[in-house]
């Protein structure tokens, strides 16, 4: 009986890490292969140090990915990712994707809503609108996770 939990301990330890950014954690990306935006966020990711898998899908695969994920049409954008028991609505930064990954909090996933210029894939020379990334829960309700400041060239 020992080794048994033992090994039940091992293996939910292994699958299932408490805390920490773990590198086999594989960003699974779904987007429709015409969206340059999609694959610039992907190129921002990987930078970051992220292990990127990206699926094209049609619109209709998409929109049921979002469907089964339980993303509310109003935090929706135009690719969605999971890592690890999380999904990665829109152009989420790489520092709040990490940050959701290293405090594992009890929810389903983060999300930017739109497409606000100057997030990672949005880029458009210096200028950045003020864009909030969203923690999304299990019962629907958000909360702001992080806030991106606007940042104009001078």
């Amino acid at each position: 009986m020992i080794r048994r939990e033992f090994l039940i301990g091992t293996f939910v330890i292994s699958t299932f890490p408490s805390s920490g950014f773990s590198s086999t954690d594989i960003l699974i990306v779904n987007r429709t292969e015409s969206c340059g935006c999609c694959g610039a966020w992907v190129e921002r990711m990987t930078a970051a140090g992220f292990n990127a898998e990206v699926n094209f899908v049609s619109d209709e695969v998409l929109r049921q990915i979002k469907s089964r994920l339980t993303i509310p049409v109003d935090l929706s954008s135009c690719h969605t990712a999971t890592i690890g028991n999380y999904f990665v609505e829109g152009h989420v930064p790489a520092e709040d994707i990490r940050r959701l990954l290293i405090e594992r909090p009890k929810a389903l996933g983060l999300s930017v809503p739109g497409m606000p210029i100057g997030s990672p894939g949005m880029e458009m020379g210096d200028n950045i609108e003020p864009f909030e990334t969203l923690i999304v829960f299990e019962n629907g309700a958000t909360k702001i996770f992080n806030s991106h400041a606007a940042q104009t060239s001078v």
